[in-house]
């Protein structure tokens, strides 16, 4: 569903896939070949919410005056809120980031960390724990980075030709 709220209305890329499921209230934009989920809220009521071209936004995640890069993961069930996550990164399940927090480019949250208020993640960094503690990605951890996103740019345009959510 999308509403508008303020005198907002949500843009959506005509080769974004946006699950029917999925809820877009305000100022949210959402890049090309972005993905949304089923149960996903995005709201810009109080704030632009933006997700970048070829993002993916995974089931039950909640993004509020969130910015996402390009090429950025955000995994089921996490939330992002009144934070910055650059370009090609990963946010894994269940983990939290919080307002003014920023995830630099080329970093990977775990599942579960706590990304703390105003805390900046260093590119090419894993943040880990609650709070989130850092330390330089691996290579294979670099490599997982761009095997989810492919992944979900592949799977979104398959739902979005094959689905019959047009």
């Amino acid at each position: 569903m999308q509403r508008s709220f303020d005198e907002m209305t949500p843009a959506v890329s005509e080769s974004a896939f946006v699950s029917e499921q999925s809820y877009l209230i305000g100022d949210v934009v959402v890049g090309d070949r972005a993905s949304l989920w089923p149960f996903t809220c995005l709201r810009g009521d109080d704030g632009q919410t933006v997700v970048g071209m070829e993002t993916n936004v995974q089931e039950f995640t909640m993004l509020h005056g969130a910015i996402l890069g390009n090429k950025v993961t955000v995994g089921h069930n996490a939330v992002v809120d009144y934070a910055t996550v650059e370009d090609h990164a990963l946010v894994g399940m269940g983990s939290r980031v919080l307002r003014d927090a920023t995830i630099k480019s080329d970093c990977l949250v775990a599942a579960g960390a706590v990304v703390l208020q105003n805390q900046t993640i260093p590119e090419g960094h894993l943040a880990y724990g609650a709070p989130a503690e850092t330390k330089p990605l691996t290579d294979a951890q670099r490599d997982e980075i761009d095997r989810v996103h492919q992944h979900y740019v592949h799977l979104g345009h398959q739902y979005k030709t094959d689905g019959g959510f047009e």
